[in-house]
C-alpha cells in the first residue's frame, strides 16, 4: 500500500493526467516490462525472474522489480539464464500474443529495447476506471 501511494504521489507531481501517468509508471516497472517483453508468462513469474537476478538493464544486473525503465533501455537475459525452458516457452508464447509497439524484441539475443514510453491507448490492461483511484488517493 505504501509503495503504491508513493507511486501515486509521483504520478500526481508529473505533468499531464494523473491517472494516465500512474498507469504509465506501473507499465514502466521492470517486472511489468519483463512480462510485456515475453520473458515470463505472468507478472508474478516476471517478478521472480527479476528478484533472482536473471536480467540486466543496459548491461548492469538489476534485481529490483520496481525499477523504472526509460526509453532506450536495453533489458537482456543473462547468459546463464538463456537455457531455462520456462523462459523459452514464454518467448514462444509472446510471438503468438504479440508485442506492444513500444517494445522491440531481439529473440536471438534474448534482449528487448524500450523504444518509447507506453501510451494509455496502447495498454492492454483490463479496463478499469483510473479516475476512481485518483479520487481515493487525492484525499
Amino acid at each position: 500500500e505504501k509503495q503504491f501511494r508513493d507511486c501515486f504521489h509521483r504520478a500526481d507531481r508529473m505533468k499531464g493526467v494523473t491517472g494516465e501517468n500512474l498507469l504509465v509508471m506501473l507499465e514502466r516497472r521492470l517486472d511489468s516490462m519483463v512480462y510485456r517483453m515475453g520473458f515470463a508468462t505472468s507478472r508474478t513469474e516476471a517478478r521472480q525472474l527479476v528478484r533472482h537476478g536473471h536480467l540486466t538493464v543496459n548491461g548492469r544486473k538489476v534485481n529490483i522489480p520496481s525499477y523504472l525503465v526509460r526509453p532506450g533501455d536495453v533489458v537482456e537475459l543473462r547468459e546463464k539464464s538463456r537455457k531455462i525452458a520456462r523462459i523459452n516457452e514464454a518467448l514462444d508464447g509472446v510471438m503468438r500474443r504479440g508485442l506492444p509497439s513500444w517494445v522491440e524484441l531481439t529473440r536471438d539475443a534474448f534482449q528487448a529495447t524500450v523504444k518509447t514510453l507506453p501510451v494509455r491507448e496502447e495498454m492492454t490492461t483490463p479496463s478499469f476506471q483510473e479516475h476512481l483511484i485518483v479520487e481515493l488517493y487525492s484525499k
